[in-house]
């Protein structure tokens, strides 16, 4: 019952109450992202939701936009300034994704919304985690977030889908506070985010190079269809 009926109403009802309590420090971070980063304040980049259905994700910028001299955007280690790491290892880039939790996108707890490049290596049986709404924490991030082994995020994504109750919502987001405190695992190590789930594949051999370049593209003709379409919501 709590999976069906009110789990939706407490993502809302706790989301907007972050929101107004936190509305002060949103308007801090606004400034100082807009005085050491630059405009768009905010970051968007689709990913893929519940169903497999494209949207939005909104989030806090944390790298410049520093282009080499063909205009193409620096790696994400030179782009990365101490502001944005700070800004990323205390999870506040996120605070905007409420707003996605508000809008249906997402729900407070629940997988990872990964990058629409990772979704098109998913096994039919990774895709399932895709059976529910994306979260803004989940039993994957309790547990080692973006510094344990792919196979292992998707195990707890799996687990978490199978028992999806108010006490275990309650437990992950709690441990999230203190996970978030002591800034754990915010990225893989040797690296400023997380490996892409397809580079992992083909760096452990575990997909052939034409088989890996057929997804990449595959994901690109969807990015653009998304584009093309408006935005509109449309499922993979």
């Amino acid at each position: 019952m709590y999976r069906r009926y009110f789990k939706r109403i407490f993502d809302i009802l706790s989301s907007a109450s972050v929101l107004f309590l936190a509305f002060p420090l949103l308007l801090c971070l606004v400034y100082l992202v807009r005085t050491k980063l630059g405009s768009p304040v905010i970051f968007s980049q689709v990913r893929p939701g519940k169903d497999g259905v494209l949207f939005r994700l909104y989030k806090f910028r944390s790298m410049t936009d520093a282009r080499d001299s063909n205009g193409n955007l620096l790696p994400d280690a030179e782009r990365m300034t101490s502001f944005g790491r700070k800004l990323r290892a205390t999870s506040l880039d996120e605070l905007p994704e409420l707003i996605n939790i508000i809008k249906g996108d997402m729900s407070v707890v629940g997988p990872r919304p990964q990058l629409v490049r990772d979704m098109v290596f998913f096994t039919p049986e990774e895709m399932n985690r895709q059976s529910v709404l994306p979260g803004l924490t989940g039993l994957a991030q309790i547990n080692g977030r973006n510094n344990i082994d792919w196979k292992e995020r998707f195990r707890y994504d799996l687990q978490y889908i199978q028992h999806i109750t108010f006490a275990e919502d309650m437990r992950i987001i709690y441990r999230t506070i203190f996970k978030v405190g002591a800034q754990e695992d915010v990225a893989t190590d040797g690296m400023e985010t997380s490996e892409d789930y397809g580079d992992w594949l083909l760096r452990r051999n575990k997909i052939a190079p034409d088989d890996y370049a057929e997804n990449q593209m595959r994901a690109k003709r969807l990015l653009e269809r998304f584009e093309k379409n408006g935005e509109r919501q449309e499922s993979v």
